[in-house]
């Protein structure tokens, strides 16, 4: 590395303090910087509020009242990974600040050459401008574009005070939302030696997901929907493959009024959900015969999440509707980590082929005889496949590739050079 910056990432650590692949989508960031030698300082201020799972004594209060649980274990992830003195956080029910000095948050702040403000999660990005250049990460293309698209005035306000923007949408096709925004295409960073391969490989393949994030976003005559439309199509896949165990680690949260309507089931199943209305997600999947873990329980922090992944025998796994309907070439930080554990990884097909070669420890699928297809070939070699996908992981996503790659071109926007081709964005 030729210059030490001074570097600012944001996210949504303490927000989310029971869901730890959260804690590692974006802890990596700043632990990659920091160990390429800059100088990083993790700030969270989002305005969200903080979410208390178990509903709090009311079981239905589910804001975090009280910051001391989100505290505790936003400090736990910073400690772990070295940054035991280099956050702050905004608790957004009474706007105090927790961790550096304030003087010391805004000296940072002000004199960041860089502000990588990842899943634009910055509620008031403006105030973090200073003399350095202040970066956008979209996490969530198609709905990102849409959003802009639609004319949401205050969410393209907040990407109007970015100095440049990425986007985890390698390719943007030609069914993404149209936008005067220029997006450089970049990937999640991974920490390779975080992720160990050595482990036996386990029995099942695994996931860990939501079933619906957010509503579903209507744009162009589309409904961009979440997973729940998606998975649907693919119900009935463990009959299909019955050699192969299939489990899906669900969140505890359902919003039905977040599901699409009129969404498909496969034939073999309509009867018996039609007559079991009261059936939860889970008693269908069940019902389906998949395996159905509780998200919180295998995946509450950063170490039980890392040790479910690298336990299980590789990935399978829908992708939001929006993305399957708009194909921008996502690809998750969830099978990322995967493919670092050595986990061969099944994942629905979002335009990805196009920047990631799949075929070898990464296969992408459109429909459920693909998906069953690709099941079969990794189980032909499940170690070959396993060694093939760690290989990925560390051409693709290594933090060492993606971090600098990343700084290049910020600065490098900065500068007015042009944006690289999508297959470029690393390695």
């Amino acid at each position: 590395m030729a210059v030490r910056l001074r570097i600012v990432v944001t996210g949504l650590i303490a927000q989310h303090p029971r869901l730890g692949g959260v804690a590692w989508d974006y802890v990596q960031y700043p632990a990659g910087l920091a160990r390429l030698g800059h100088d990083v300082t993790y700030v969270e201020d989002s305005g969200e509020w903080a979410y208390n799972f178990d509903g709090g004594p009311t079981g239905n209060d589910h804001v975090a009242r009280d910051p001391a649980p989100t505290l505790a274990h936003l400090a736990r992830v910073m400690e772990r990974f070295g940054l035991a003195d280099r956050w702050a956080y905004r608790f957004p029910l009474t706007g105090q600040w927790f961790g550096l000095p304030d003087a010391r948050r805004r000296e940072i702040v002000a004199n960041a050459d860089l502000v990588l403000n990842v899943s634009g999660t910055i509620e008031h990005p403006e105030r973090y401008r200073g003399r350095g250049h202040l970066v956008y990460i979209d996490s969530d293309p198609v709905f990102t574009q849409a959003r802009i698209a639609l004319g949401d005035a205050d969410f393209v306000t907040r990407q109007d005070a970015h100095d440049c923007h990425f986007s985890f949408g390698e390719r943007h096709s030609s069914r993404m939302p149209r936008t005067a925004v220029a997006w450089r295409p970049t990937r999640q960073p991974i920490l390779l030696d975080a992720w160990s391969s050595a482990r036996p490989i386990g029995a099942a393949y695994t996931t860990v997901m939501s079933w619906t994030s957010y509503k579903p976003l209507r744009w162009g005559g589309l409904s961009l929907g979440q997973k729940d439309i998606e998975f649907r199509r693919f119900l009935d896949l463990p009959g299909r493959v019955p050699s192969v165990g299939l489990e899906v680690a669900l969140g505890p949260t359902r919003h039905r009024d977040w599901e699409a309507e009129g969404a498909e089931l496969p034939q073999g199943l309509r009867a018996a959900a039609a007559a079991h209305s009261e059936w939860s997600v889970s008693d269908l999947l069940r019902h389906a015969g998949w395996r159905v873990a509780d998200a919180l329980a295998v995946g509450g922090d950063v170490d039980s999440y890392r040790d479910y992944i690298q336990g299980s025998r590789g990935e399978w796994s829908v992708a939001k509707n929006g993305y399957v309907l708009g194909q921008p070439g996502w690809f998750s930080c969830r099978s990322a980590c995967y493919l670092a554990a050595g986990r061969p990884v099944v994942v629905q097909d979002t335009g990805f082929p196009a920047v990631i070669p799949s075929g070898r420890g990464l296969f992408a699928f459109a429909d459920p005889d693909q998906a069953v297809a690709a099941l079969e070939t990794v189980e032909r070699d499940p170690a070959a496949h396993g060694r093939a996908a760690r290989e990925l992981a560390h051409e693709f996503f290594s933090h060492d590739r993606v971090l600098p790659r990343l700084i290049d071109d910020a600065l490098g926007a900065a500068a007015g050079r042009p944006s690289r081709p999508a297959e470029a964005a690393v390695g």
